[in-house]
């Protein structure tokens, strides 16, 4: 790939890199709940699920969600059920954010954080949409190509998880402004609340 293509492709991918989505999101929650360590392992997570549907562009899948009903109805169903699933676990647990002496203590596994992050991010939505879309502008039309591919998909990754770092290097803030009970009964609730959204917005989806 051409230099000069792959700087347009970043400049373009930055910003649905960086929006609002359910990965952000569970990068947000994980900052504030386990800390800094924890969400860079769900941030990796996130980057393989990213690769592996930018391999899955390449190998067809987008046309194959495309043309398939049953297809795309397995992947709504199985992604809302996850999003919603975490909401509601997060809306629940009256223990979600709760910062003890300035400092959050793990509840997860990496291990655990990487496959709850990968699972999300390769039946996000927004993440299929983007890569669905975007991956083929950039593409030879003359077939495939696994070098192209391979550097838009570890691009895009690498740009998610650089943002998803910022998150968890910004949690010191972010567990400052949860030094109050009220505060983080709200950042509990809205952050459950979006995750149920995410999940019910995937399940309404169309084609």
């Amino acid at each position: 790939m051409p230099i000069d293509l792959w700087l347009v492709f970043i400049a373009v991918s930055l910003l649905p890199a960086v929006s609002p989505g359910p990965a952000v999101m569970l990068a947000i929650s994980n900052t504030l709940r386990f800390g800094r360590n924890a969400t860079l392992a769900s941030a990796a997570g996130n980057a393989t699920g990213l690769v592996i549907l930018g391999y899955a562009v390449a190998l067809g899948f987008g046309a194959l969600m495309a043309a398939s009903a049953v297809a795309f109805t397995v992947l709504k169903v199985i992604g809302a059920a996850y999003l919603i699933f975490i909401g509601l676990k997060i809306w629940r647990d009256k223990s979600a954010f709760h910062v003890e002496d300035g400092v959050l203590i793990a509840r997860k596994s990496p291990r655990k954080l990487f496959l709850e992050a990968l699972l999300v991010s390769v039946t996000n939505p927004k993440a299929i949409l983007v890569i669905t879309a975007l991956f083929p502008q950039f593409m030879r039309a003359d077939g495939i190509d696994l070098t192209e591919i391979s550097v838009l998909s570890f691009t895009y990754a690498a740009l998610c998880f650089a943002n998803h770092a910022a998150i968890a290097y910004a949690g010191g803030h972010m567990r400052r402004f949860l030094t109050s009970a009220k505060r983080m009964l709200w950042v509990r609730r809205i952050t459950g609340t979006l995750f149920v959204g995410f999940g019910a917005a995937l399940a309404a989806a169309s084609r």
